[in-house]
């Protein structure tokens, strides 16, 4: 695993830990992954979506209390619904919006895209405007080692904002 990604990990876990219970079935939205095993590794009980396009179909969200979603919003269209339906509780990551690099865009694959990059107070005013409060954050840089001026600037400014919120 590369040093970004492994730091990635290691916060979200912790952050996992700090909120849940290893005993709380999660519905963890995406796709299984990486990061679904890492947290199943650790003990966690996952369930993770099975492909479905979040921005028409979210009713089902209705049925669980916990929620992950890392790194997902950013790739939705409209995640105020999903958002706005869900209730229970909530951790939360998105890529933040760095003013020297454009938002990820994969022209080959149109559902491996960003719509969004926030800045903080963004992420919070949705949060805030689906009903959610929310009780704990956490921000963090991640690099690779690579030289130049992004890489420089990588360094300096928090790329992913993670929160905890309850509804």
């Amino acid at each position: 695993m590369a040093d970004p990604l492994k730091k990635r990990y290691a916060i979200t876990l912790s952050f996992v830990r700090k909120h849940f219970n290893r005993e709380d079935l999660i519905l963890d939205l995406g796709v299984n992954n990486d990061l679904a095993g890492y947290l199943r590794a650790d003990g966690f009980k996952i369930q993770n979506t099975s492909g479905e396009d979040l921005d028409v179909d979210y009713k089902f969200i209705s049925d669980y209390k916990y929620i992950t979603a890392f790194e997902i919003f950013e790739h939705m269209f409209a995640p105020f619904n999903l958002l706005r339906e869900a209730s229970g509780k909530l951790i939360a990551s998105v890529p933040l919006r760095l003013w020297f690099a454009p938002a990820f865009w994969d022209y080959n694959d149109k559902l491996n895209c960003h719509y969004h990059e926030f800045e903080v107070r963004q992420f919070n005013h949705l949060m805030d405007r689906t009903g959610w409060k929310i009780i704990d954050s956490v921000t963090w840089r991640s690099w690779d080692n690579t030289i130049g001026i992004r890489p420089f600037l990588r360094r300096i400014y928090p790329r992913y904002y993670m929160v905890y919120a309850e509804k």
